[in-house]
């Protein structure tokens, strides 16, 4: 029976990637004169609407002029890198993190059973060329991934042994025996574009290095095609020979989007707050005085705090090979001694709740399997005493001259670097609160900031005492399991000076292995018991602390030209700009 839930969006019950680069705002170009018209032309009922109000306005994604078109490439400009909003690519289904289901895209249902995947085509999807979309254009897809080890799609390489075509319009994604992930192959499906292999196996042959393949006239299957790019604007036009508007019972509303490139954050929030950015997707402090105090029509997911939609959890990674933070009891007495409450206030800019102990978000999709009481019985909150009592009552350590706690053994819980990279303004804020919450306790901590390109590789070799760092589970389908996974996963984790992914910190407990392999195939009250037991043995050892929630994306918007986006209170769809966040498109109309 298929898995697939039919068309539509329920009420709510929510690419690796380094998040702070888009608070950044790091580009030199210098934003132009936005697009702007006073022609007319006919409205969907006859009547006439200006060019301005068949135009969406769109920022906080590129920063710079697009390198280039390549899907395949992580510097590809808007939206063609990794798994964005599939205006031109698109993949076979999309994730709504709001309630984690999967919706069709040019894939139109699936079936699982213990071995495999089995995908059905759309019967009318087309390329934007006019030929078909078939099962070999999916099998290319993945087989490229394969072939080039560094396209972003590769790592789904990890639980698939074979991706084989049926017939034309049938797929079979055949699990790897031994790593059967069914998640993080549904995961894989959401997120991974599909190519039109009579262009791409042209253009791969004639660029071997895939990834340096500008593609600069990208024909996807998507409702929009690209106008131009530059250092001032993105503009795409859309497609109205959409093969999607049988799907959708309709195209979408804007006929024309345009990303304009602005210098910086302060930039791109001037023109919000003015009407002439209609939505974007930017870190905007103390968002909500642009409609209390200055009464503009702007507005995000929640009209209160934390405002958007939590779908990660930047974590505090201490490294277990270190002295000191190689005890469990010490890596908790300093998860109690930092101020969470502050760190949403003054890191997030009230746009996270105060953190939580547990790896399972308490809002969204992964509520569901939340545990409060379990919380409350293993886990952690701001309690400098409680943490004074661990370290003084369990581990019978004493305070120094400098008044930082030294064990038993002389270990000095002391003289540790702690470090975010330089310029995320928001991490940088967070491990302040850390430093000076933990140094009242009696803990000893340096703060440093790096360059980021600097500092990846340092966290991924293991290189490091303690960092504020990101994991790559984002709220996708393969969550909350992908969470335990990276956090606590000692599997396919490399030495200390050797490159791994997750587990940056290195831990490992006798039991997570057997709990995460039988909680991949678990569903219901049995997978609820599972990620009890992983949340528990989380919670007693703190392999990595959460200081904050963040959202996916930071959607927000202004309804002074087009109105409807979807909020708590109209959930139309998920206010996202990747997977099923592309439905709102359809939802949008000119005022």
């Amino acid at each position: 029976m298929s898995e697939i839930e039919h068309e539509g969006i329920p009420h709510a019950s929510r690419r690796q990637v380094i998040v702070g680069a888009a608070l950044l705002g790091a580009g030199a170009a210098v934003g132009g004169g936005l697009v702007t018209g006073c022609g007319d032309d006919e409205d969907g009922g006859g009547g006439k609407t200006s060019e301005r109000q068949q135009t969406l306005y769109m920022a906080g994604w590129q920063w710079g002029a697009p390198p280039s078109w390549n899907p395949c490439s992580s510097t590809s400009g808007f939206p063609t890198q990794g798994n964005q909003m599939q205006l031109i690519y698109e993949s076979l289904f999309i994730f709504n993190l709001l309630d984690s289901s999967i919706k069709p895209q040019l894939g139109a249902s699936f079936e699982q059973d213990a071995t495999a995947i089995t995908v059905k085509l759309q019967t009318d999807a087309k390329w934007q060329d006019g030929k078909p979309v078939v099962a070999d254009d999916v099998v290319y897809t993945w087989d490229l991934g394969k072939r080039q080890k560094d396209v972003s799609w590769s790592a789904s390489w990890e639980y698939l042994d074979a991706v084989t075509k049926v017939d034309d319009k049938t797929v079979k994604f055949v699990f790897k025996s031994g790593a059967v992930n069914p998640g993080m192959v549904k995961t894989s499906l959401c997120q991974t574009y599909i190519l039109p292999k009579h262009l791409w196996e042209g253009y791969e042959q004639a660029n071997p290095k895939i990834l340096e393949f500008a593609n600069n006239n990208p024909v996807g299957s998507g409702p929009y095609k690209v106008v131009s790019g530059d250092a001032t604007q993105l503009i795409f036009e859309r497609y109205d020979d959409y093969w999607g508007k049988t799907l959708r019972g309709k195209l979408p509303a804007p006929k024309k989007i345009v990303h304009p490139i602005f210098k910086d954050n302060a930039a791109g929030d001037l023109a919000f707050e003015r009407g002439e950015i209609d939505v974007m997707q930017q870190f905007t402090s103390q968002i909500w005085k642009m409609w209390e105090d200055k009464k503009k029509p702007v507005g995000t997911w929640y009209s209160e705090p934390p405002y958007y939609i939590p779908a990660g959890m930047p974590m505090l990674v201490p490294n277990s090979t270190k002295p000191g933070l190689s005890n469990p009891k010490v890596r908790r007495a300093l998860a109690f001694s930092i101020d969470y409450a502050r760190i949403a206030e003054q890191a997030m800019s009230k746009y996270s709740d105060t953190v939580s102990s547990s790896l399972i978000l308490p809002k969204g999709s992964d509520a569901q399997y939340f545990d409060a009481d379990n919380v409350a019985a293993n886990g952690w909150k701001y309690d400098p005493d409680q943490a004074k009592k661990i370290l003084e009552e369990d581990l019978g350590a004493k305070k120094g001259s400098d008044g930082v706690y030294v064990l038993p053994d002389g270990t000095k819980l002391g003289g540790w670097k702690l470090q975010t990279p330089t310029g995320w303004t928001d991490w940088q804020t967070a491990i302040q609160v850390v430093a000076e919450s933990a140094k009242k306790v009696g803990f000893g901590i340096e703060l440093d900031y790096p360059q980021a390109n600097v500092l990846t590789p340092n966290v991924q070799t293991g290189n490091f005492d303690l960092v504020l760092w990101y994991i790559g589970a984002q709220t996708t389908a393969a969550t909350p399991w992908q969470r335990y996974r990276d956090v606590m996963d000692k599997r396919g984790i490399l030495p200390i000076g050797q490159s791994s992914f997750y587990n940056y910190g290195r831990f490992q407990h006798p039991d997570v292995a057997d709990l995460l392999d039988k909680a991949i195939l678990a569903t219901g009250d049995e997978l609820k018991k599972l990620l009890k037991q992983l949340d528990t043995i989380f919670m007693q050892n703190a392999p990595m602390i959460p200081l904050m929630y963040r959202p996916l994306d930071f959607f927000e918007f202004n309804e002074s030209v087009w109105k409807g986006f979807p909020t708590e209170k109209n959930p139309t769809a998920p206010p996202t700009f990747s997977g099923a966040g592309v439905l709102w498109l359809y939802e949008i109309s000119p005022k």
